[in-house]
């Protein structure tokens, strides 16, 4: 059966934000081209891992010589976006990330799949015509796109619960009880 890709090839919007507290955030991969808006949610290492590879895709891609790619050492400042998610409507959660580079584009290429789930109501599939269809998120960003990108998802990650300067551990609001290692 085909898969129903929800394909971005040139986004107006790509950003990873959450929805709740922290200690209770779910993270959102949300991508718009127009009126087509696609919110996927990941977990907080999968975003933070998510930001790392691209930054080192980036980051090695600057050392070719003459920097064919005009890859930015920081974010263009006409990138940032520090706007709140638009209305999430959780398209699947996914469960496999990957990551490319296309020179023929010039683009960061991030494929995303649903995490396979035994409960059939929500797997990462739609039904067309009675059947079950799966399905993924296919998002190509330039370069300037994904270097800011990658800075507003570890800004995003890092706003979560502090650690405790003791066990590492996050602190929640109403305190933290930790267990120290054994010496």
């Amino acid at each position: 059966m085909p898969t129903r890709v929800h394909e971005f090839a040139w986004p107006d919007r790509v950003v990873v934000g959450t929805i709740g507290v922290p200690g209770s955030r779910t993270f959102y991969l949300q991508v718009r081209t127009g009126q087509q808006i696609v919110s996927i949610a990941l977990e907080k290492q999968q975003s933070a891992q998510l930001a790392e590879k691209i930054d080192e895709i980036l980051d090695q891609l600057m050392t070719l010589e003459g920097n064919p790619f005009s890859v930015p050492t920081g974010t263009p400042i006409e990138l940032v976006d520090n706007d709140q998610l638009e209305t999430v409507q959780e398209q699947f959660r996914t469960g496999a990330l990957s990551l490319g580079w296309d020179p023929t584009t010039a683009q960061v290429v991030i494929e995303a799949y649903p995490l396979a789930d035994v409960d059939a109501e929500d797997d990462g599939s739609f039904e067309e015509d009675g059947a079950e269809v799966p399905e993924m998120l296919l998002v190509r960003m330039p370069v300037g796109t994904a270097r800011a990108f990658a800075k507003r998802t570890r800004e995003v990650v890092g706003a979560g619960r502090p650690a405790c300067p003791l066990c590492g551990y996050p602190v929640d609001p109403d305190g933290h009880v930790c267990t120290l290692p054994e010496v």
